[in-house]
């Protein structure tokens, strides 16, 4: 795979020994047991697979490129360029401004850039009316682009499949960046609706079978179909495609059972199910389903907490706490100052998306027994600094310049 030109503040030299070591030993990617950072008092068990992910590398470094190539130029990103507060504040810090915030609501309008400037596009992409009002005003999108290529495929599975006369049906988060790329992508194709969860996936199957009317679809997916959707015509033939960082599971039961429903209205069979559902397998990237599995592995663990790392609005790493939350205490924070010392610490409940403190978070069992993991958007860094920031607390046996020695 493409090695990336990433800024070293990003790397660890942690988290890189034990990576390469695992990647020596596991090149296939099989072994999805965690890694033990064994301190003494405390052990940090480390996810198989977590932080910048081959989009993120590669948008992280075209945008690095773009400022270095660009000096006296006004430079801008469409959004956050991935969810990620530390790689964002840098951008920030070397003169890049957003053009909207993660909603897309305007934060500099569009009748203030000229053919002159710099706009990168984030790599979740964009929709096309934005990318043809940028062309218009003489901007070349297709210079910067930094679209992730796993999103960029769920949009070629979403075109392959409306040319055989299917509508889409898009899992995703209705407001994410990523969803209205490609909802924007498919609509201009073929007919295509928003599912948020499984709930939504009910009542949209009701549609399919008759059991609503055809009118309450209008109010109730409001702002989540396309122009000219047709209920009664456009329901009965649809792929499942995915926002490319939701939960590989919930995906697949959703484009099961959508499947289900159409075989039972349909009285269809395996030799003609794709008359009225397509085949569109998984259109979840690789790092989100190693990262999931990952965890899913991590959970086997005996432990007393578990810390996932990253931005508060990154899909991925909300879906990685959902996973840790099922099985043992979860704290979810951003950087290593959200621990404010071995008694209290700062978190973030994305469910009521609300930072809350807790205190006694860490407890008195010893050796305590720590799970760590972080999402695609997160530098090997910051996680490197959380764990710097819990061992501190502790009178450890090996320093972590003892433990990278002992890896490598």
């Amino acid at each position: 795979m493409k090695k990336f030109n990433v800024p070293n503040i990003y790397r660890s030299s942690l988290i890189s020994a034990v990576k390469n070591k695992r990647k020596e030993s596991d090149k296939l990617k099989k072994d999805f047991t965690p890694t033990l950072l064994d301190f003494g008092p405390i052990r940090i068990y480390l996810a198989r697979h977590f932080g910048f992910c081959y989009g993120v590398e590669n948008a992280i470094e075209i945008a690095f490129r773009t400022i270095e190539e660009n000096q006296g130029k006004r430079i801008f990103l469409l959004s956050e360029m991935i969810h990620n507060p530390q790689v964002n504040a840098d951008l920030i810090q070397r003169g890049v401004r957003f053009l909207q915030d993660t909603k897309g609501n305007f934060l500099i309008n569009f009748d203030e850039l000229t053919a002159d400037d710099v706009v990168i596009v984030p790599a979740f992409g964009t929709t096309l009316a934005i990318e043809a009002k940028l062309n218009a005003i003489g901007i070349k999108t297709e210079k910067y682009n930094t679209t992730c290529p796993f999103v960029e495929k769920v949009w070629n599975r979403s075109e392959q499949i409306a040319k055989k006369g299917y509508s889409i049906v898009v899992h995703g988060k209705p407001t994410h960046e990523e969803t209205r790329a490609t909802f924007s992508h498919s609509a201009a194709n073929t007919p295509t609706v928003v599912v948020n969860d499984m709930k939504e996936t009910v009542e949209l199957a009701k549609y399919i079978t008759g059991e609503k009317s055809a009118a309450e679809f209008y109010t109730e997916f409001k702002g989540r179909y396309s122009e000219n959707f047709d209920v009664e015509k456009d329901l009965g033939r649809i792929g499942v495609v995915n926002q490319t960082t939701m939960l590989a599971n919930d995906t697949q039961a959703i484009s099961d059972y959508l499947k289900q429903q159409m075989i039972q209205h349909y009285g269809l069979n395996a030799d003609n199910l794709d008359e009225r559902f397509a085949d569109t397998r998984d259109t979840l990237c690789y790092a989100t389903n190693d990262n999931q599995t990952a965890v899913y592995e991590l959970l086997t663990t005996d432990a007393n907490l578990a810390i996932v790392v990253g931005g508060y609005n990154s899909s991925n790493t909300s879906h990685l706490v959902e996973l840790c939350e099922e099985k043992l205490p979860t704290y979810y924070i951003n950087s290593a100052d959200k621990i404010l010392s071995d008694k209290e610490i700062l978190h973030y409940n994305f469910h009521t998306k609300q930072e809350l403190h807790s205190v006694n978070y860490l407890t008195d069992k010893r050796p305590l027994k720590v799970l760590i993991t972080s999402g695609a958007s997160c530098p090997d860094a910051v996680v490197e600094s959380v764990i710097r920031k819990l061992i501190s607390f502790y009178k450890i046996e090996k320093t972590v310049e003892e433990i990278i020695n002992s890896i490598k």
